[in-house]
């Protein structure tokens, strides 16, 4: 029998961390409950959850620190969790590493279903079969020289090495990496790899491509490029090569 997956719920209002709790359990997740930022931070180190929900209203140390440290050490999925008429920036929270938000209250099925959706994302970005590990790229990928995307395990590797980047920015980096030297708008890029709900929010996408120029600096026969006024492309001299879904 596999061992359940282990939530760490970061709340101060304690009806409310335990309702969710009650949901999580009832959906055979383990849970834990921390009240505060600090206690947040020494739950994360013991207990070793595979996924945060995180409020950002804390005592002591808000949600966006707590964030920010756990950042430092790990890729552990966080869900930020903000109340409606909370100044809740999704740009910040994005900027510092978060994987997804929602807004309180929110209905148990949407959060049950965000949870699995990010867990699913985190383990496919650390899975390997045995002929990845050899070197042999397998399932949905796209290769450049020096540079593979693969978004069937959420792996990018640079020059051999391997670059960490969370689910949706892969993503993005993955679909422009597919259609080089196509011209994408920011909303055409939002409808794409965000879906309906976030049209309008067009620094979601301005903030996970300053990200990956970060980590992706342009290669000589590759890079990422803004078109002013427009939106983003994928430079290319070169065609890929790689495998795509049918």
């Amino acid at each position: 029998m596999s061992e359940k997956q282990k939530i760490l719920i970061v709340d101060d209002d304690e009806n409310i961390a335990e309702l969710i709790a009650l949901y999580l359990t009832k959906e055979c997740f383990e849970t834990k409950i921390a009240g505060d930022g600090e206690e947040a931070i020494r739950q994360y180190r013991e207990y070793k959850p595979d996924l945060i929900l995180l409020d950002l209203m804390l005592p002591g140390i808000d949600g966006y620190e707590v964030c920010r440290e756990i950042r430092r050490a790990s890729q552990t999925p966080i869900i930020m969790l903000s109340a409606k008429g909370e100044v809740f920036d999704k740009v910040l929270g994005l900027e510092l590493g978060a994987d997804d938000y929602m807004m309180k209250p929110f209905d148990s099925k949407e959060l049950v279903a965000r949870v699995r959706a990010v867990l699913r994302r985190s383990a496919a970005a650390g899975e390997k079969k045995p002929e990845e590990e050899a070197g042999e790229e397998t399932g949905d990928f796209v290769g450049y020289p020096d540079l593979t995307i693969n978004q069937s395990n959420y792996s990018v590797t640079l020059r051999g090495k391997q670059v960490d980047m969370p689910p949706k920015e892969l993503e993005l980096f993955y679909f422009l990496a597919s259609h080089p030297n196509q011209v994408f708008t920011r909303e055409q890029l939002l409808d794409h790899i965000w879906g309906y709900e976030y049209i309008g929010d067009t620094r979601t996408v301005d903030v996970h491509i300053k990200r990956l120029r970060e980590k992706i600096k342009n290669h000589e026969q590759w890079g990422l490029a803004t078109v002013w006024g427009v939106g983003y492309k994928f430079v290319a001299k070169t065609k890929p090569v790689g495998r795509k879904r049918k």
